[in-house]
């Protein structure tokens, strides 16, 4: 069993003395270090979490320095738990060797899912509000209705293929087809 300490500060000019410190005191017998925004790739992290073996532990000063956010944060301990390994904070109460830390891990779940159904339904709000004011989501269509509407029946014609189309009207062929499909199979959202 190996305990990991996992350090991260977010720029190269700061220091991970105080982390460092800590991990060491509370057993980490290998430190992995990471100077890295948590929004950017964490190649030492991922690394960390390729080599993680059953039994190891990764141990942390504090959860935001190892996770961006909950969501993440839950995404990264399914993959230490799905090999078998634990993980624990030293400034928080979470350690899923424990069932009191497990039982923090699963609050914060369920906290993660209100959190995302929250998003969901404001996110729905929001385009259902703007829609009531006559604006609709995305970006705006690229042929208008009558070209759109040419274009459905030059196609439907047998005459002319989606490419051939594009080129004539100086869109995608990803345009044409979305606009065959529009006419076609009016409920159907994928393009087959």
């Amino acid at each position: 069993m190996t305990v990991y300490g996992y350090a991260r500060v977010s720029t190269t000019h700061q220091e991970n003395h105080l982390q460092i410190d800590a991990l060491t005191r509370a057993g980490a017998t290998i430190i992995i270090e990471e100077k890295a925004s948590g929004v950017r790739s964490r190649r030492e992290l991922s690394a960390l979490l390729a080599k993680l073996r059953r039994g190891d532990c990764i141990l942390v000063y504090k959860l935001d320095r190892f996770a961006r956010s909950l969501l993440d944060l839950l995404s990264i301990i399914a993959k230490i738990e799905a090999v078998g390994a634990n993980f624990r904070s030293l400034t928080e109460s979470v350690d899923t060797s424990s069932p009191a830390g497990r039982m923090m891990l699963q609050m914060f779940g369920a906290f993660a899912e209100f959190e995302r159904n929250i998003i969901r339904e404001r996110s729905i709000a929001g385009q259902k509000a703007a829609r009531d004011r006559g604006h609709l989501p995305g970006r705006p269509r690229s042929l208008t209705a009558e070209q759109e509407a040419e274009a459905v029946r030059l196609y439907l014609s047998g005459v002319h293929t989606l490419h051939g189309l594009s080129v004539r009207f100086g869109v995608s062929s990803s345009a044409i087809k979305r606009a065959v499909y529009r006419v076609t199979r009016p409920n159907s959202t994928s393009l087959g």
